[in-house]
């Protein structure tokens, strides 16, 4: 056993259905990236545990049309699968606002990814296989609720035989997120079943052949902890892999609820690691996924974490910042102000799409995030985002800086302060409700929200400082806003320009 312990989730924050691959000692894992550019980002690990961010498989506009079409949040990029075979890397995905299924590939993890290749077939979370001849097979959620199957030509685009219909779970709902695997003598299918919201499972069946027929497993679901009071949630959409030991572990998403009854989620669907064993009989047995277990064996490989600070020094964006629907060239400089990332407004307000925003997941349940700008005559700062309908802005312009709550269809400033022209310090504080005393401003009848959002005007460690508002969190969590995503903190403007001379994105453990 190994001896040293892992702590879940391994990738935190807002990165939802992941897939794994193993090319000799080391992992490549991608996720969901729905309306967010750069899309699907792609990780590294050398132990299953340690994931470092090395890109973004479609990083460029001619990789996709750009907005994504539709332009609405939770649509987008829908779960991807990560494979290596033949010296090439493939990654297959739905865009379920534009297109369809495609598949691209790289000689190299880091890239560069090849433009599209479209797939005449109509359902979402696309999986990629092969046999040993050769034979590529293509399982998917189809349009009528089930599993189906194709063999195609992954390279040209081509169905060759197809698409027929598979096993489809245990009869719950929304059978979903197919990964075939040929282990000794079986095809092992499996899939996620039950929604992704507290009823999530995992269930899997096997054949000799790809076409089937399929035997489901006797113990499906294989994962679930519905009805549980375990601290991870929603468990399933999940991938396997085998380690160079022989061990074998499962990626999958999960939730960490937080708060009074029914308890909500606000760093979305994140990416948590559990073992697998076999049975006797040759099927895949999972353990509850642990909050901390032994780690796989072999080397130790931890990876430096993002710096906290960005100064905006270099020639391009770190790959973990992203934008809604699109981040045209024209609407952010890294060289217009040597040292500072200048944003120029292309849309006048963040409750509906075509605003220019440059933001990361949060990745914490308590963190602290400052930056330092100069609005200029401009109108910008900083955002607290879960969707158009659901966000908080912290702005700065017009000789003020004020406080704006977006909940659903009421858009309110609930604090303001003159400022003078010039550089400030702006800050956001996040704190989960049962480390901190509750607002009296947000008590109703005792029960509060996961977490707290205060904003600040200079540094909050200051003897005097008072936050310039307090909101409650639950409001930007996937309960009430509904979606697929978890929240993003960043940077926007909506008037003129505003320049950034750094972001500082701080762990409570660290603050």
């Amino acid at each position: 056993m190994s001896e040293h312990l892992y702590d879940n989730p391994v990738i935190s924050g807002f990165h939802p259905d992941p897939s794994v691959c193993r090319v000799g000692d080391d992992y490549y894992l991608v996720c969901s990236s729905f309306e967010y550019v750069p899309g699907l980002p792609l990780f590294h690990s050398k132990d299953l545990v340690h994931w470092e961010q090395i890109g973004n498989v479609l990083d460029r506009p001619g990789q996709l049309p750009l907005p994504l079409p539709g332009a609405k949040a939770s649509g987008g990029l829908y779960a991807p699968t990560i494979r290596h075979h033949d010296g090439r890397f493939w990654v297959v995905n739905t865009n379920v606002d534009g297109g369809g299924n495609f598949v691209v590939w790289a000689e190299r993890p880091e890239g560069p990814w090849s433009d599209p290749v479209w797939l005449a077939l109509d359902g979402i979370d696309p999986d990629l296989a092969w046999e040993e001849d050769g034979t590529c097979w293509c399982a998917f959620s189809g349009p009528a609720g089930g599993i189906n199957i194709a063999r195609i030509d992954p390279a040209g685009g081509k169905v060759l035989e197809g698409p027929v219909p598979t096993w489809s779970g245990s009869g719950l709902k929304y059978p979903e997120a197919p990964h075939l695997y040929r282990v000794g003598g079986w095809w092992y299918l499996l899939i996620a079943e039950g929604g992704t919201e507290r009823g999530h499972a995992v269930s899997v069946a096997r054949a000799r052949s790809p076409r089937g027929p399929w035997e489901a497993a006797p113990g499906n679901p294989l994962l679930s902890h519905a009805g549980t009071a375990r601290p991870v949630q929603n468990t399933g959409h999940a991938d396997l892999v085998e380690a160079p030991d022989g061990s074998w572990w499962m990626v999958l998403l999960g939730v960490r609820p937080r708060g009074f009854t029914p308890d909500v989620h606000v760093l979305g669907r994140e990416t948590f690691l559990t073992p697998v064993e076999w049975d006797a009989d040759g099927w895949p047995v999972v353990a509850p996924v642990p909050e901390r277990h032994a780690a796989p064996g072999g080397a130790w490989h931890p990876v430096p974490a993002p710096p906290a600070r960005d100064d905006f020094t270099g020639t391009a964006l770190a790959p973990y910042w992203v934008s809604p629907f699109a981040r045209p060239e024209s609407c952010w400089s890294l060289t217009d102000r040597p040292g500072w990332l200048v944003l120029d407004a292309t849309g006048p307000t963040l409750d509906s799409p075509g605003y220019t925003f440059v933001g990361r997941r949060q990745q914490h349940h308590d963190c602290r995030v400052t930056a330092l700008l100069d609005p200029g005559t401009g109108r910008g700062g900083l955002c607290v985002r879960l969707d158009e309908a659901h966000h908080y802005e912290l702005e700065a312009g017009d000789g003020e800086v004020r406080v704006v709550a977006r909940i659903g269809p009421l858009r309110q400033t609930v604090a303001r302060r003159p400022v003078p022209a010039g550089p400030l310090s702006l800050t956001v504080t996040v704190r989960t409700a049962d480390l901190v005393p509750a607002s009296p401003h947000l008590t109703d009848g005792g029960t509060t929200g996961p977490d707290t959002l205060a904003f600040w005007l200079g540094d909050p460690g200051a003897p005097d400082a008072r936050p310039l508002a307090e909101l409650d969190g639950r409001y930007l969590s996937t309960e009430v806003a509904c979606g697929f995503t978890g929240r993003v903190i960043g940077m926007y403007a909506t008037e003129g320009s505003v320049a950034f001379d750094w972001f500082e994105y701080v762990p409570s453990s660290a603050v």
